[in-house]
């Protein structure tokens, strides 16, 4: 009979085989499983006081993963949802560990149990439009660096493009003719198109000008002309919110990330009557349900609707007990 695979042969194997081959996960999926496991890794040598390599599957037993999403949240001050992402990878290599061995079924069925955490749903943040217009004004078009960013920054709140679809832009990508638009591949490696207005145009025209790439190469790069990373962009953004804020009051309460230029974008199509599954289509969701979001986080929706509504007739009395026992307890 031959003995069970180790935790390192399975896990490299659950990498190789079952994502890259076998399902064909993305770069980003893979990237972030990746990140996942290099955690837990680093926690069990610390906890355990074993090298990598030494490590068994019977070491991360339920009880020992539960310490680790504990340590994320307590320690690295991660949010319930970021617990989430990293258990769903975890699960993951436990399905694949109850297939290829089943002999640790047990362990793996325990650790399956354990549940994501339930944590508080928040209204979407999003920009006004004075908000979005002072930011596309903060950088300084008299330098290389600013006449890109405010071109990025244009195109993100134009067409909602996540991080990832942006960093990944080539200058392929861009048809500036007639019809113009941008395409990119997003989640899930579907690819969509998504027009462009009159000021997009002629602020990318001038960029992609200025830029004078081949079409294989990256529509931002940065200044040793590599593709803006995520934290770049991030970074981008984070400078130039310094300085709208300062013409700009009501953007010291809102911390803006690019995801929140996405929003933008959203809102103001639904504000403006867009039906829920353009939207979808416009942003690349799965689901139109996935526009629900922003049915809740407008104000203004919900004000049109109460508008519709009539008030109630009469006046307010106030409540006078009939009996002496009601009366007490009116007056706890």
């Amino acid at each position: 009979m031959s003995r069970p695979a180790t935790f390192s042969v399975l896990l490299q194997a659950f990498f190789t085989d079952w994502l890259m081959k076998q399902r064909n996960y993305s770069p980003n999926t893979i990237a972030n499983y990746r990140d996942t496991f290099r955690l837990l890794i680093d926690f069990a040598r610390k906890k355990l006081n074993r090298l990598p390599t030494a490590l068994a599957v019977d070491d991360l037993d339920a009880n020992f993963i539960t310490r680790f999403l504990d340590h994320l949240e307590r320690n690295r001050n991660n949010a319930p949802r970021s617990r989430n992402v990293r258990l769903a990878a975890i699960h993951s290599f436990f399905h694949y560990v109850a297939l290829q061995e089943p002999a640790m079924g047990g362990i793996a069925q325990r650790v399956l149990a354990i549940p994501t955490k339930r944590f508080t749903r928040k209204p979407v943040d999003f920009l006004t439009r004075v908000e979005a217009e002072a930011l596309l004004t903060a950088p300084d078009q008299g330098t290389w660096s600013g006449r890109r960013d405010r071109a990025l920054m244009l195109l993100a709140l134009q067409t909602g493009l996540r991080i990832s679809e942006l960093v990944g832009l080539r200058c392929q990508d861009i048809h500036l003719g007639s019809g113009a638009h941008v395409r990119c591949t997003g989640k899930g490696r579907k690819t969509r198109c998504v027009p462009l207005r009159k000021d997009s145009v002629q602020a990318l025209q001038a960029w992609i000008k200025e830029r004078a790439g081949t079409p294989t190469d990256a529509v931002f790069p940065n200044a040793r002309g590599k593709p803006l990373s995520r934290d770049g962009v991030e970074y981008m953004l984070s400078k130039h919110l310094t300085v709208a804020r300062q013409h700009c009051p009501s953007l010291n309460n809102k911390r803006v990330t690019a995801h929140v230029l996405r929003h933008t974008i959203a809102m103001d199509l639904l504000e403006h009557g867009v039906d829920r599954s353009v939207i979808a289509l416009w942003l690349g969701h799965e689901s139109m349900e996935t526009t629900q979001v922003y049915l809740h986080a407008s104000l203004q929706l919900k004000e049109q609707a109460l508008a519709k509504s009539e008030p109630f007739p009469g006046q307010a009395r106030r409540y006078h007990p009939a009996d002496p026992l009601l009366s007490f307890l009116q007056n706890l």
